[in-house]
């Protein structure tokens, strides 16, 4: 997987993404492999690694410890998440932080970092209601957060509505929406249930009985994610976020078919001259 990784992420340099994302280990369990990684994307690449961070299960010592780890490696960019509450578990140690806002405000005490929280058009599946996970995600740009990034969608009517309803709510951060290429049709509809993205019975009719027709299932991946960006893009969008699931060439052909073509790599960027970390309250507890 690790080899896989690194094929993905060289197939992908060329491209120059405005960021690339690199998921956090639920609980910390790949904790330190996430920052070496993310490390190795700063020391070895052209990209700028965004590093995802949850708060859940974690104090702010040590949330303040990795943050601190990660800016005096060069990383800028923090996707800052909640994070799946454990079954069973306490969800937030005495120091914790129970919200990503809480998470987003206490990133800005630590360094002035770019922060991108996380957005669901069709609405969160623990939220109370619609416009209660709108509140929510006010609170987390409130916090200080500069964009978000949405949940992966196939009915572009849905975030487009939900774009407008944020609009009308008075927020104007920039709100970037989640493509998803399916590659296994199962998994995306076992996944789709527990995050709250509807699958339509088109998609489904789609992928039926190509289960062991990988080349078909390719080919039909790539379009469908490739008309859901060209109908957005119609109606005005301009950013895409991709969910590469650690794969290249369906991200590769989308972006191709959109006009977006890999070009030659510039100097290796330089974060020399970057601000020092604002200082951590001493009377932070442990």
């Amino acid at each position: 997987m690790e080899t896989q990784l690194w094929q993905t992420i060289k197939a992908l340099e060329p491209l120059l993404p405005q960021y690339v994302s690199v998921t956090y280990g639920a609980g910390g369990s790949t904790r330190d492999a996430t920052f070496e990684t993310v490390r190795r994307i700063v020391d070895q690449t052209h990209l700028r690694p965004a590093a995802h961070l949850t708060c859940v299960g974690h104090g702010r010592k040590d949330i303040a410890q990795l943050l601190e780890r990660y800016w005096e490696a060069g990383v800028r960019h923090i996707i800052a998440l909640r994070g799946d509450l454990p079954a069973g578990g306490a969800a937030t140690p005495p120091d914790g932080l129970a919200y990503a806002a809480d998470l987003v405000a206490f990133i800005k005490t630590i360094a002035d970092f770019e922060v991108s929280v996380a957005a669901y058009p069709e609405m969160h599946p623990q939220a109370q209601s619609a416009t209660a996970d709108l509140d929510n995600l006010k609170r987390k740009l409130d916090a200080g957060a500069t964009r978000a990034i949405t949940q992966y969608f196939f009915d572009s009517t849905a975030f487009l509505k939900f774009l407008e309803r944020a609009r009308r709510a008075g927020i104007s951060t920039p709100i970037v929406p989640g493509i998803l290429p399916v590659t296994n049709f199962a998994q995306v509809v076992k996944f789709s249930a527990m995050c709250g993205t509807s699958v339509p019975d088109w998609l489904k009719e789609l992928f039926e009985g190509l289960d062991d027709d990988q080349d078909t299932r390719k080919l039909m991946a790539a379009m469908v994610a490739t008309e859901q960006c060209r109908s957005l893009q119609a109606e005005g969008v301009t950013d895409f976020h991709f969910y590469t699931l650690n794969r290249a060439d369906l991200t590769l052909g989308i972006c191709r078919r959109m006009g977006l073509k890999p070009a030659p790599l510039p100097e290796k960027n330089d974060f020399a001259d970057a601000p020092t970390p604002v200082q951590r309250d001493p009377e932070m507890p442990d």
